[in-house]
C-alpha cells in the first residue's frame, strides 16, 4: 500500500501527539507498505525518516486557503492508495480514497461567541468553513476513527454517519510520560515545585482554558473549597494565550497558581506531586490527562461528561461539572477519605495500562486494508 498521513499539525499538543504516537507505532507494525508524511517546512528539515517512511513538504498551513487549493494537486503527485487526515480539515475538493480522525465535536457544539478573540463577522464565516468542511470529510471519508464509543455516538446521531463508517480506536498514554515517570527523582520534582512556587497540598488542572474546559468553574468551587481548606492551593497548567490571561486577570489569588507552559517533566512532577488531579470539562472526546495522572499514581476526580468515564472508568471519582456544589462536595469527600483515595490510585494504575498506541496502531493499520 501507498499510504499519505497528513502530519502537518505534528506541533499542535492534542493531535500532535496522536501524530506522532501513530507513525511511531505503524514503523514497528508495518515494513511493507511506502508511507509518506506531510510536513511543514520546520519539521520537514527537522525530522528525519527510516525505510519506508518518507517526509513531504507540504508547507500549506492547516484552514489557509493553500490547503484547499494546492494540497489536493501534492496529494495526487504521490499517487496514494490511501490518505489519512488526522483530523478534519480535509480539502474539499480531493476526490482520492481517505479515512479521517475526528477527535471530538466540539467545534460543532460549542459554538459560544465567548470561545474566540475574533469579531462577530469573522467568528461566524470561521464557524461556517468548520461546518462546510467538516461536513464533506464527514460524508467523503471511507472510513471515520474516533477516540471513543460517546463520538461514535454522536456521529450517528447528530450527523446521521452509519455505524459501520466509524472504527473506535482508544488513545492511551504517550510512552514518554511512562518513561520520564519511572526515571524522574525526587529533587527534580522539588526543583518543579520550587519553579513554580506551589504550596502544598494542592489540586492540579493541565490543558486549555478554552469554555468547554470549564475551568471558571473549577476556580469557583475552589474559592467555596478553600473555606475548609484554607491551606489548599490550585494548580492550573497550559499554555499562555488570550483564555488564561483572561482568567488570570479575573481570578488572581494567593492560593491560585498559573504556571503557563510547563515541559514533560514538569508535568510529570506536578501529577506526582499532586493530591488530585481534576478534569471539569463539560464535553471531551476522550481525555488523554486523566490516564495521564493515573499512569503517575494520582488520584483523579472528573467531570462526568462527553467520553469521560468511559475513559476513567472505575478508577475516578465524578461530579456533574454543571454544579459547581457537586463539585466541591466530591473533592471534599476525597479529601477526606484516605481509604477510598487509595483504592482509586490502585485501580488507575491499572487502568491507565488498558490503553496502549500499539493496539490503536494495529487498529489503524486493519482500516487501511479493509479501505485499499
Amino acid at each position: 500500500m501507498r499510504i499519505v498521513i497528513d502530519g502537518r499539525m505534528l506541533n499542535e499538543s492534542g493531535i500532535g501527539r496522536y501524530i506522532r504516537n501513530l507513525i511511531n507505532n505503524l514503523a514497528i507494525l508495518d515494513k511493507e507498505s511506502e508511507y509518506f508524511i506531510l510536513h511543514l517546512k520546520e519539521d520537514y528539515k527537522r525530522l528525519k525518516y527510516k525505510d519506508n517512511f518518507n517526509k513531504v513538504l507540504a508547507n500549506f498551513p492547516w484552514y489557509g486557503f493553500f490547503e484547499q487549493i494546492k494540497l489536493p494537486g501534492l496529494i495526487k503527485s504521490l499517487n496514494p492508495d490511501l490518505v489519512h487526515f488526522p483530523h478534519f480539515n480535509v480539502p474539499v475538493c480531493y476526490r482520492g480514497k481517505f479515512v479521517v480522525t475526528i477527535h471530538d465535536l466540539i467545534h460543532q457544539r460549542f459554538r459560544m461567541k465567548r470561545a474566540t478573540t475574533l469579531n462577530p463577522l469573522f467568528y461566524q464565516v470561521k464557524q461556517f468553513g468548520y461546518t462546510k468542511v467538516f461536513k464533506n470529510a464527514a460524508r467523503k471519508s471511507d472510513k471515520i476513527l474516533v477516540p471513543s464509543n460517546y463520538v461514535k455516538d454522536l456521529l450517528q446521531d447528530r450527523w446521521e454517519v452509519e455505524g459501520k463508517k466509524v472504527v473506535i480506536t482508544h488513545e492511551a498514554v504517550d510512552d514518554k510520560i511512562f518513561l520520564i515517570k519511572n526515571a524522574i527523582t525526587k529533587k527534580e520534582i522539588d526543583k518543579a515545585i520550587k519553579k513554580f512556587s506551589i504550596k502544598l497540598p494542592f489540586i492540579f488542572y493541565v490543558g486549555n482554558a478554552h469554555p468547554h474546559k470549564n475551568v471558571e468553574g473549577l476556580i469557583r468551587a475552589f474559592k467555596d473549597l478553600e473555606k475548609k481548606h484554607p491551606d489548599l492551593s490550585l494548580v492550573l497548567s497550559g499554555s499562555d494565550h488570550y483564555f488564561w490571561r483572561r482568567l488570570k486577570e479575573k481570578y488572581p489569588g494567593q492560593n491560585i497558581i498559573y504556571t503557563g507552559y510547563i515541559s514533560d517533566k514538569e508535568l510529570v512532577a506536578l501529577y506526582k506531586r499532586a493530591t488530585a488531579f481534576i478534569m471539569p470539562s463539560l464535553e471531551e472526546g476522550f481525555g488523554i490527562p486523566i490516564l495521564e495522572a493515573m499512569a503517575c499514581g494520582t488520584l483523579v476526580v472528573s467531570s462526568n461528561k462527553g467520553s469521560l468515564i468511559e475513559v476513567g472508568g472505575d478508577a475516578a471519582f465524578y461530579f456533574d461539572p454543571t454544579n459547581p456544589g457537586d463539585m466541591t462536595a466530591k473533592v471534599l469527600q476525597i479529601l477526606d477519605d484516605k481509604k477510598l483515595r487509595q483504592k482509586l490510585i490502585e485501580k488507575g494504575l491499572k487502568r491507565c495500562k488498558e490503553f496502549s498506541w500499539k493496539r490503536l496502531a494495529q487498529q489503524t493499520l486493519e482500516t487501511y486494508k479493509q479501505c485499499v
